[in-house]
């Protein structure tokens, strides 16, 4: 199985738990591995059959700003389940940072891989 790597996508979010986190947009951070065999688009140079990595991007930046979670567990899920129905992503490892979240760390956040990663 290939991987398709979009890493580093920032957007802004409602999200936490806490009465003020809940009135105000925080920075989130975005590492995403896709599983996706890329032969068919390299052998023709088509687009048409890869994943269009602007439009996965724009989707969940979409998502980020209609949607408010309290924890940062449940919005990974929540995109993971929209990448696999949206897009037909058979697998998804993602990693979802919420920067300045706790004092004298860089960032909190969680890791989840959902799907399989042989065949597709």
């Amino acid at each position: 199985m290939d991987r398709i790597l979009i890493e580093g996508l920032e957007f802004d979010a409602v999200i936490g738990v806490y009465d003020w986190e809940k009135r105000i947009h925080q920075r989130l951070r975005l590492d995403l591995e896709l599983g996706w065999d890329i032969r068919p688009a390299a052998a023709g140079d088509d687009l048409s059959q890869t994943l269009d990595y602007a439009a996965i991007s724009e989707r969940i930046t979409t998502f980020a700003t209609k949607h408010h979670f309290e924890l940062v567990e449940t919005f990974a899920e929540r995109i993971a389940t929209l990448l696999k129905e949206d897009f037909g992503i058979d697998s998804v490892r993602l990693t979802l940072r919420k920067p300045g979240a706790v004092a004298n760390a860089q960032s909190v956040g969680v890791r989840i891989e959902r799907g399989e990663w042989s065949g597709r």
